[in-house]
C-alpha cells in the first residue's frame, strides 16, 4: 500500500479546493440553465467543470449533475493521486492546490514532474515555482493557465488566490 501524504490517513479536497477548480474550469450554461458541452483550448470536448470522459458535441447536463460529477471524480479518482504519490505531510491548502493542478493536468504529468520530486524532498518553498511552470496547452502559453497556476501556487502557500 502506498504511503499516505498526511501521515497515515487519506486527505479529501475542501470547499476551497472545489472553488478554485470551479473558478478556472468554468461551466458554460445555455439559455435554459443547462451546462453545455464545449471544446477546450486544445479541442477536447468538455462538459460541466472540466469533465472530459465520454463527452460529445451537443451533450447537456443540469448544474446539479455538473456539481455532482466534479465531486464524484475528485473523490473517486483525483484525491487518490495526491494521497498515493505525495509522501510528505500536507496541510489542507496544499492538498487543495495539488488536487486542482492534477485535475487539470492529469496524474501522468504529476507522477513524472519535477514538482513531485521537489515536494517529496520536502522543499515546500520551491513547489509554487514548479506549479507555475505548467502554463502551456498544445505547446503554447495560455493566459488562463498562467492565471490558474499563479492561483494554485498562492493557494499552496496558504495565500488568497481569488484576485488572480
Amino acid at each position: 500500500m502506498a504511503e499516505k501524504n498526511n501521515l497515515g490517513s487519506e486527505m479529501h479536497i475542501s470547499e476551497e479546493g472545489i472553488n478554485i477548480i470551479k473558478h478556472f474550469e468554468g461551466c458554460p450554461i445555455d439559455e435554459d440553465g443547462n451546462c453545455v458541452a464545449y471544446q477546450d483550448a486544445v479541442g477536447v470536448w468538455t462538459i460541466g467543470f472540466g469533465h472530459i470522459k465520454d463527452v460529445q458535441e451537443g451533450d447537456k447536463w443540469s448544474k446539479e449533475k455538473a456539481d455532482f460529477m466534479l465531486w464524484r471524480e475528485l473523490e473517486d479518482e483525483y484525491e487518490s493521486y495526491i494521497n498515493d504519490y505525495v509522501h510528505v505531510p500536507l496541510v489542507q491548502c496544499q492538498f487543495d492546490a495539488l488536487c486542482s493542478w492534477v485535475y487539470n493536468l492529469g496524474p501522468a504529468n504529476l507522477k513524472k514532474s519535477t514538482l513531485l520530486k521537489v515536494l517529496n524532498n520536502g522543499e515546500y518553498d520551491k513547489v509554487g515555482e514548479q506549479i507555475k511552470r505548467w502554463n502551456k496547452a498544445g505547446g503554447k502559453v495560455l493566459q488562463g493557465l498562467v492565471r490558474r497556476r499563479e492561483a494554485e501556487a498562492l493557494l499552496f502557500e496558504g495565500k488568497d488566490w481569488k484576485n488572480v
